[in-house]
């Protein structure tokens, strides 16, 4: 599917998505990513929400942020209730959704000017 939304003037946002695949900017990204307005960060691991550590969750949170986007792939999948508490405890919001949500919900945060990651699984 693509999405179709006003230019984002030199930002990073979600323009489709498919099966196993997002683009950003028109680039097709085919691997779990992490996607910030200003940059993005195509070495992210973790593939499943069952592969996310301590570590994963310590490094979004360096990021800058408000609220990270978790894209879990194709359907919704919480990390365990102790994992997901990592960005509460230091004040970032953190909603976990499918990827192609994430996406979505990404792109509407981005528009309003909102300090967003998405950190997408695929």
């Amino acid at each position: 599917m693509k999405l179709h939304l006003a230019q984002f003037a030199g930002q990073n946002a979600f323009t489709g998505y498919g099966a196993g695949y997002v683009l950003v900017n028109g680039e097709r990204f085919e691997r779990s990513l992490i996607v910030l307005p200003d940059r993005l960060i195509t070495d992210w691991t973790p593939r499943t929400s069952a592969e996310l550590t301590e570590a994963d969750l310590a490094f979004l949170a360096t990021l800058a942020v408000d609220i990270v986007l978790l894209g879990t792939g194709a359907r919704l999948c919480f990390p365990p209730p102790g994992l997901a508490q990592t960005l509460p405890r230091q004040g970032i919001g953190l909603e976990v959704m499918d990827s192609q949500a994430a996406a979505r919900t990404y792109n509407i945060l981005l528009a309003e000017g909102r300090r967003v990651a998405a950190a997408v699984m695929l």
